[in-house]
């Protein structure tokens, strides 16, 4: 009774999935249920399964003689690595570390094949003459105090006209407030001197200008300065 147990285990072995179960043929090498590679059943470790199954009635799986053929080579591994080392220590063997010190060569000097720089004298050499400052331009007059032009017509802009009788330092210090306000070519001229002018004044102007066109153009700039009576008047001799 027993024995025929163990031939239906073998005959399972041989033509079920391990895992699920599902027939299998023998040359079958996939479970077509679960996927599972199947255990081969011809050769030798199949006889030996067949073989450990009716003497033992059981059967762990192809898989555990794998693992212990690795347990085997790794315990004589490490006994061979014991009995090294044993005998080793008998013969009274000493391991030294290699020492990490590294020695530094000092560098040879190699004279130098290049030729030495040329030393110039130069106290013999020609000195540069000092550099000379330009001449000063020639100031023009103070603005404020400008002539108008020597022999020369023109237009310009009457800011204020002062009788002689009054005096020409009220007509300096008028010329004086335009130019500080801005006023380009600010000066004093006497009326008695040009024909196009009523003799008898001192006459504070400001610009020079070729005709009557920029003389009115300048006019709102010299309103904007504070003088509101400011008109442009040909200059003529």
């Amino acid at each position: 009774m027993l024995t025929d147990d163990r031939e239906s285990a073998i005959a399972a072995a041989d033509s079920t999935c391990p895992r699920c179960g599902a027939a299998r043929e023998p040359d079958q090498r996939y479970c077509l249920e679960c996927g599972l590679a199947l255990p081969e059943v011809e050769g030798r470790l199949p006889s030996f399964r067949r073989g450990w199954i009716r003497h033992v009635g059981w059967y762990p799986g192809d898989w555990v003689w794998i693992s212990l053929l690795t347990l085997v080579v790794a315990a004589a591994g490490a006994a061979a690595a014991i009995l090294v080392t044993e005998h080793n220590d008998d013969k009274g063997s000493v391991f030294v570390a290699p020492s990490t010190n590294v020695s530094v060569t000092e560098p040879t000097v190699v004279p130098s094949t290049a030729p030495k720089p040329t030393t110039v004298d130069t106290s013999k050499l020609p000195t540069a003459p000092e550099p000379t400052s330009p001449a000063a331009a020639p100031k023009g007059p103070k603005n404020g105090r400008v002539p108008w032009p020597r022999n020369e017509n023109g237009w310009t802009i009457v800011l204020v006209s002062y009788p002689k009788t009054t005096g020409r330092p009220a007509a300096l210090q008028t010329a004086d407030r335009a130019a500080r306000a801005g006023l380009r070519q600010v000066g004093v001229l006497d009326s008695s001197r040009y024909a196009s002018l009523q003799p008898g004044y001192y006459v504070v102007f400001a610009g020079v200008y070729p005709g009557k066109s920029d003389a009115d153009t300048a006019v709102a700039t010299a309103r904007q300065a504070g003088f509101g009576g400011a008109y442009s008047r040909q200059i003529a001799r």
